[in-house]
């Protein structure tokens, strides 16, 4: 949850670098208020919900990937292969699980002392 809230303050903050765990985790929470979200917008009458989460969740969601893209030595411009179908998003998601073991560009090692 820690790294939840970390995201969502600094959701205006794409320099510096994420870990794997601040992205994963984000993403975790992500996905379980999505679905409380959901459940709520069958239950309601109005609704909408769903639709103002994912509006409200929009640019930290964004600034994290960045980040965490920042983290394994590639720029925000990757996110580009969003746009090309299937082999876009598997390279992605290789960049995403890579650990960084050194500094770079973007900063210093998240990880600071602890031995990669």
């Amino acid at each position: 949850m820690e790294y939840f809230i970390n995201a969502l303050t600094n959701y205006a903050e794409f320099s510096g670098r994420a870990r794997r765990s601040e992205y994963w985790y984000f993403n975790l929470f992500y996905f379980i208020f999505y679905i409380i979200v959901i459940a709520l917008d069958a239950i309601s009458v109005q609704g909408g919900f769903t639709a103002l989460y994912t509006l409200v969740m929009f640019v930290p969601s964004l600034s994290v990937l960045v980040r965490r893209l920042h983290d394994t030595s590639h720029s925000a411009w990757w996110l580009l292969l969003l746009f090309i179908p299937i082999i876009g998003q598997l390279i992605l998601l290789y960049f995403l699980v890579q650990d960084s073991h050194h500094d770079n560009e973007y900063g210093y090692n998240p990880k600071g002392g602890i031995l990669c």
